[in-house]
């Protein structure tokens, strides 16, 4: 009995599926690790709430690998990535989200920025949710120069919220 030997044609189609196998890997590994990554930068992307006894509601961030407290927030129902900001004196949303978010340019103002002052919109937002907090008609800024699509929640939203701070956990309380 003689053994029959593999074709060129065979052997092409064998190599074939073998890179194409190991491309497949590859991309199911970079898929994996972004998403991965993703969920170390913003480990907030559902945001849960506990609604108490008393009629009061708990939403608690837990901190980022970065040290900051990152979540995903709903801005006049659209999802938005936040980074919490109690140095920022409104909502700062930089002009690229505020396109995708619908929020309107009002009256020019200047900011300070960690960049130095810059020219910014005052503008406002409807409805942000964190979880089944909802607060409305929240102040906000429209920062050109603030990268991305970045959000960063200020004390115009903070400060209708108690807040309170153990180990990594950021609880939001609304009464």
């Amino acid at each position: 009995m003689t053994e029959k030997q593999p074709t060129e044609s065979t052997e092409y189609i064998g190599k074939s599926f073998t890179v194409i196998a190991w491309l497949l890997l590859l991309g199911l590994l970079v898929w994996w690790f972004q998403g991965y990554l993703h969920n170390q930068n913003n480990p907030n992307q559902q945001l849960h709430s506990i609604h108490g006894v008393q009629g009061e509601i708990r939403t608690t961030l837990v901190r980022s690998r970065s040290g900051h407290y990152v979540g995903t927030a709903l801005i006049n129902g659209l999802p938005a990535d936040f980074m919490l900001d109690t140095g920022a004196t409104t909502v700062a949303v930089s002009e690229q989200a505020a396109r995708r978010l619908g929020l309107s340019k009002g009256q020019r103002i200047q900011v300070m920025t960690a960049n130095g002052v810059a020219d910014a919109w005052r503008s406002q937002i409807d409805e942000l949710q964190l979880g089944d907090i909802r607060l409305r008609q929240v102040e906000a800024s429209i920062v050109p120069n603030l990268g991305g699509t970045e959000i960063l929640l200020g004390m115009s939203a903070l400060n209708q919220l108690e807040f309170n701070q153990q180990a990594n956990q950021l609880t939001l309380i609304q009464r």
